[in-house]
């Protein structure tokens, strides 16, 4: 759960699936708090459990943009908007940039 470059994640599932996709929650900067453990407090509230929160996250952001990703359920995300402290949640990405050269960038 390190803020590195996000890797691809295989298993993503279409939007009107109830199946978990991989999600990123952008969060109000948590103050006085250790954000791993902010976004774990989040988590939590909607998935019932600490240990149900740490198993869902899977990447925490700390310094360009205040949030983390995780493996939610369509419901989920509605309860996670709720939130207090959540101002987004969008689904993950990987796009393919063409930079004119023989192969393709993949980005998240």
């Amino acid at each position: 759960m390190s803020d590195s470059a996000a890797t691809p994640i295989a298993s993503v599932a279409s939007p009107t699936s109830s199946a978990p996709t991989v999600n990123i929650v952008f969060t109000e900067k948590p103050e006085g708090e250790d954000p791993e453990l902010y976004y774990i407090r989040i988590l939590s509230a909607v998935l019932g459990s600490e240990e149900a929160a740490k198993e869902a996250l899977l990447y925490s952001y700390k310094n360009a943009a205040s949030g983390f990703s995780a493996k939610l359920t369509p419901q989920q995300v509605i309860e996670i908007s709720n939130q207090p402290g959540v101002l987004k949640v969008v689904p993950s990405r990987t796009l393919q940039i063409h930079s004119g050269g023989s192969r393709p960038h993949s980005v998240q």
